[in-house]
């Protein structure tokens, strides 16, 4: 699949994460999003009944073809019944047979059948968006997944760096109060910090190892199958489009034309007003022509065959006092059975008719369906003006958050660098014995949590800004 082929709102971070270098060992988003379009069951789900909308679509077009139907039955009788070559009632047993052929096609419907077909391939290419969709939406996950996993990654790099300064400092409390610089308490209040460091530590591990658990279950990825995320070398150099260039009236514009969502909903209208359309024609008379041959055979029936001549005397006359025997002409026959090729012949039928079926009462079941097809458009549509409203709600607070995201980027960064300096100072003061220990702790643990706020709003920010860059255009460019 190529990389502009790749469907999905957060393909983009891909393009930001990936590097097409990578050992196979390694699991960048790109590698992903490629194993979810594969194996997530949901996609494959939608995929199944974008299958089932092509099959409904090609079993409508095949209906405009003539029917053909073919029948051979073969019976055995007794008693009284009619023989079906004779037409006689016969009281012996007899076997019989019959075939037939028949076709038949609809001339007329109102164009019933033409908009079904027109309604179905609405409904097959509306379906081809919805998986699209649906690859979106997978998307979407496997990247907000895939950036907890980096943002926890980075979490657990600044507990590591945390536990290591407290360490260090435990180990040089430990010389000062050998050396009687400062009391035993100092060394205790360090202990304590040491230890919530290290728990502090194990929980954020331990969030990155569910986080990793949660893409293994969006990539229906067996559990037990190591997986490893491919950490971006820098986050800061991924480009970010400017706030004016996301307005988020003119994303909203923009999507209108590209959200697989929205096309969807537009195609499924089209494919209602069809159905309308259909159910409509299905109230008029239809005209159909229909054709068939046939023809039977029975075991019993049978014909006499002439076998030879006679003549048999039945008088005499006298003519001038002679005598004349007076003879009469006879003809010998046979019965036998007729041959079943002769039989198949001779009974061979042809019909050929034109029909008009005119609904008249069936329980209102016709209007019936034509009103629920009225009302299914109607749903379809406010189905779409809903589903509009949802993406200008969602892209008006996706810029809402990403303004707010910017702002608290700022802030962070200037708190970090704020905590820095007052942990630089408030070392140096407490090397001197200037500083106790629970108020140096306290100015590590805000420089720790600025810290934290940091990667937190840095990841956030990036999210948000990527957000809206899909939106306006379904692509990310570097």
């Amino acid at each position: 699949m190529k990389l502009y082929q790749l469907p999905g709102a957060f393909l983009v971070f891909c393009l930001l994460f990936a590097n097409t270098g990578t050992a196979q060992d390694t699991w960048s988003l790109k590698r992903c999003v490629d194993y979810a379009m594969a194996n997530n069951i949901s996609i494959k789900q939608q995929d199944v009944q974008r299958r089932f909308a092509e099959l409904t679509l090609k079993q409508s077009q095949l209906s405009q073809i003539p029917t053909l139907s073919g029948n051979v039955s073969g019976n055995y009788n007794a008693g009284r019944s009619v023989n079906p070559t004779t037409y006689t009632y016969e009281t012996t047993g007899f076997f019989s047979s019959n075939a037939s052929l028949s076709t038949s096609v609809t001339l007329f419907n109102w164009f019933s059948r033409r908009n079904t077909i027109a309604s179905n391939t609405y409904q097959a290419h509306a379906s081809r968006f919805l998986l699209e969709k649906a690859k979106n939406d997978v998307s979407f996950n496997i990247a907000s997944a895939f950036l907890q996993i980096l943002q926890n990654n980075e979490q657990v790099h600044v507990n590591e760096t945390q536990l290591e300064l407290t360490k260090a400092q435990l180990a040089n409390t430990e010389k000062l109060v050998i050396a009687g610089s400062v009391p035993e308490s100092n060394q205790a209040d360090l202990e304590a910090q040491l230890a919530r460091d290290s728990a502090n530590l194990i929980t954020a591990q331990n969030n990155v190892t569910l986080s990793i658990l949660q893409m293994k279950a969006l990539l229906n990825l067996d559990f037990d199958i190591p997986f490893k995320p491919e950490i971006p070398a820098n986050i800061a150099n991924i480009p970010l489009p400017r706030l004016s260039e996301v307005d988020p009236e003119m994303v909203y514009s923009a999507s209108l034309a590209t959200n697989p969502l929205v096309r969807a909903d537009s195609l499924l209208i089209k494919a209602m007003e069809r159905s309308v359309a259909a159910a409509k024609g299905a109230m008029l008379p239809t005209l159909s022509l229909s054709a068939g041959i046939g023809t039977n055979y029975s075991n019993n029936v049978t014909e006499q065959v002439i076998t030879g001549f006679s003549t048999d005397t039945i008088g005499s006359v006298d003519v001038n006092g002679a005598h004349y025997a007076v003879t009469r002409p006879g003809i010998n026959t046979t019965s036998r059975k007729i041959p079943f090729g002769n039989q198949i012949s001779n009974n061979f039928q042809q019909q050929v008719g034109v029909s008009l079926s005119i609904p008249i009462l069936n329980g209102w079941q016709l209007r019936t369906n034509y009103k629920r097809a009225k009302l299914d458009l109607y749903n379809q549509q406010l189905t779409r003006d809903q589903d509009n409203q949802q993406l200008r709600q969602d892209i008006y607070t996706a810029h809402a958050n990403a303004v707010a995201a910017i702002q608290k980027f700022y802030a962070a960064s200037k708190g970090v660098d704020a905590s820095q300096k007052a942990f630089d100072f408030a070392t140096k003061r407490f090397n001197l014995g200037l500083m106790n220990t629970i108020d140096y702790i306290t100015t590590q643990n805000n420089l720790f949590q600025a810290q934290i706020n940091k990667v937190s709003a840095q990841y956030d920010y990036i999210f948000r800004m990527k957000l809206l860059e899909f939106y306006r255009d379904q692509k990310i460019t570097l």
